[in-house]
């Protein structure tokens, strides 16, 4: 039995390996420009902060840099390098001496005459590390379970940078794209983490169920609340850079079942792993005391799974509720600022899907679970 689900997991993983391959090599959006400069990492050996001027709590000039090249062809060579800053304080960056950070030049740039762009900060190097940490906690702790879901964050990200962002470039409805991957990523962890068996059938039925539901819902109530999905970032960017042919409403309908997918994904293999372990106990109850059981569950969890997704919502908008908060804003106003608004849906509809995840879940796990037990009661 143990060899047989680790041939299964074995050939499953390798399938989704597979996926990952062909994800890789399929094209990214063409650029909207040529590039014709590189970038490079450097370290910043001097600063000259002498044309930066005040403006109230912020700064706005140009900061001049003496740079030392780390990476390329031009590595350990100097050029001078100017860092603009627009008293904009979310994209402004001042740098210091022993910075690491990406500049932008031309591929044959002469250190002694060119001036290149400061562009960010460097983290390529912290990145890695905290990834690294992640990635050998998580395989510690969970052990062949741990690098299984490992393997399904990998492939979440392929999915959604490769497959999902080109096609709803070039047209695609984004609601039913992301629902379409969502049903991928759904089935292949699901059956990666439970195996290709009823217990995974019955978390994925119910966990898809949910997510259509809020799907629908989503349509619905972004339609009726007029939530026109500027809202999202760099929405004004994207339709400048020449795709104002999107329908941001659609985009935004997308978002909220894929920002919701994951707790549903946990809450569905919770109540099906719940109903599977009182089949284990006793294996007497009717479909319709497991269905109860999975009821029972699905109540203690969705409680604590539905705050999840509010506290999450909220933290990323919790200086906008300080700015409430200071400001005095009356309940009327809070509610029809199209930012609280459109994070209201955000969080209902995915609370939504969450309480609805809970019975499809428990009606699927009583009905297959429970099939399950006929069958082996039939062989004895």
């Amino acid at each position: 039995m143990i060899k047989h689900a680790l041939r299964q997991d074995l050939i499953i993983t390798a399938v989704l390996a597979l996926c990952c391959v062909g994800l890789w090599f399929v094209p990214s959006p063409e650029r909207l420009t040529e590039e014709r400069t590189i970038k490079e990492h450097a370290i910043v050996l001097e600063v000259d902060n002498t044309d930066l001027q005040q403006n109230g709590l912020l700064e706005y000039g140009t900061q001049m840099l003496k740079v030392k090249i780390k990476s390329g062809a031009q590595k350990g060579k100097i050029f001078r390098a100017e860092n603009l800053i627009r008293a904009q304080m979310e994209l402004d960056k001042k740098f210091k001496s022993g910075d690491r950070i990406i500049v932008v030049m031309q591929p044959d740039s002469d250190p002694e005459t060119a001036v290149i762009r400061a562009q960010d900060f460097d983290r390529t190097l912290w990145t890695w590390v905290l990834a690294g940490l992640f990635c050998v906690f998580l395989c510690i702790f969970g052990r062949w379970t741990g690098v299984k879901a490992l393997f399904s964050f990998f492939l979440s990200v392929m999915v959604i940078w490769k497959a999902v962002i080109p096609m709803v470039l070039q047209g695609w409805s984004a609601s039913w794209t992301i629902f379409a991957c969502v049903c991928f990523l759904t089935a292949a962890i699901m059956y990666l983490v439970a195996g290709v068996n009823r217990k995974g059938t019955a978390a994925f039925l119910g966990a898809i169920s949910g997510v259509f539901a809020g799907l629908c819902m989503s349509h619905l109530f972004t339609w009726l609340m007029n939530i026109n999905g500027a809202t999202l970032p760099y929405v004004q960017a994207l339709y400048y850079s020449g795709f104002d042919n999107l329908n941001l409403q659609d985009i935004f309908t997308g978002a909220v079942i894929l920002a919701s997918s994951g707790a549903v994904m946990d809450l569905g293999m919770d109540i099906a792993s719940g109903v599977e372990e009182v089949v284990i106990h006793n294996e007497t109850l009717t479909a319709k005391q497991l269905t109860a059981s999975g009821l029972r569950i699905g109540r203690s969890v969705v409680g604590t799974m539905t705050t999840t997704l509010l506290l999450a919502y909220s933290g990323g908008y919790i200086t906008l509720l300080m700015m409430f908060a200071v400001q005095g804003n009356s309940l009327l106003e809070i509610l029809n600022n199209p930012l609280v608004a459109a994070e209201s849906v955000k969080t209902l509809i995915g609370s939504f899907s969450l309480v609805l995840v809970a019975p499809f879940t428990a009606i699927f796990s009583g009905i297959l679970l429970h099939k399950k037990q006929e069958k082996s009661c039939g062989q004895q």
